[in-house]
């Protein structure tokens, strides 16, 4: 145990030092030496762990996706059974707050996914949001999904793009505020729309 507790310090100590050389030189500049420099351990631990820098930067993306998806899951769990304004809002929030928690480490993964085929990683990532979202989906007290994956996979990518957007941005408050409102309005209404009565849902696509 105290041998695990040891190699789970210097791993995090190693991702973090991964975070902060990205943020400070950039995916170009990233090498393993300069990581370890700034975790301060030998290169010789880093490749105990790691075996080159395309593994550090597919680590850090995936904690930070399993970090963001905990607080999805989190939100969704504690909402089940509210009404579906409830729901969507705090998802929508928790969402929001969890991306701009660390505005650096969301803006540096962003542009250093495509190295480490970061698409695949958001792919696992987002199907575990999805499946989040539509077991909360199916307990509201006041719609009813035909299909509630899809309606789940509607909200989960509906969020992804103006958040990128507004980390791109530089995440400024006042903008942080109108995107919570507007993001919150457009999810809200997409769900009632779709998980409404049963005559809402018949004049969809007319």
């Amino acid at each position: 145990m105290p041998s695990q507790a040891r190699s789970g310090v210097t791993v995090t100590a190693i991702l973090d030092a991964t975070i902060q050389v990205l943020i400070g030189d950039g995916l170009t500049r990233l090498t393993t030496t300069r990581v370890a420099t700034r975790a301060g351990v030998s290169v010789g631990t880093l490749y105990q762990y790691f075996a080159d820098k395309r593994s550090l930067v597919a680590a850090v993306k995936q904690r930070h996706l399993g970090e963001i998806v905990g607080v999805v899951e989190q939100a969704c769990a504690m909402n089940r059974g509210a009404p579906l304004r409830v729901m969507v809002t705090s998802l929508c929030h928790a969402f929001i707050d969890a991306k701009i928690r660390r505005v650096d480490e969301s803006r540096a993964l962003y542009s250093a996914g495509a190295e480490v085929d970061g698409d695949v990683l958001v792919r696992a990532a987002s199907l575990r949001a999805q499946q989040a979202i539509a077991a909360m989906l199916v307990t509201a007290p006041d719609a009813t999904f035909e299909d509630p994956a899809v309606a789940a996979l509607m909200l989960s990518t509906a969020t992804i793009g103006p958040v990128q957007a507004l980390l791109e941005a530089g995440a400024p408050a006042p903008m942080v505020a109108l995107l919570r409102t507007h993001l919150t309005e457009l999810c809200v209404g997409y769900v009632e729309r779709i998980g409404g009565s049963g005559a809402a849902r018949s004049t969809v696509g007319r």
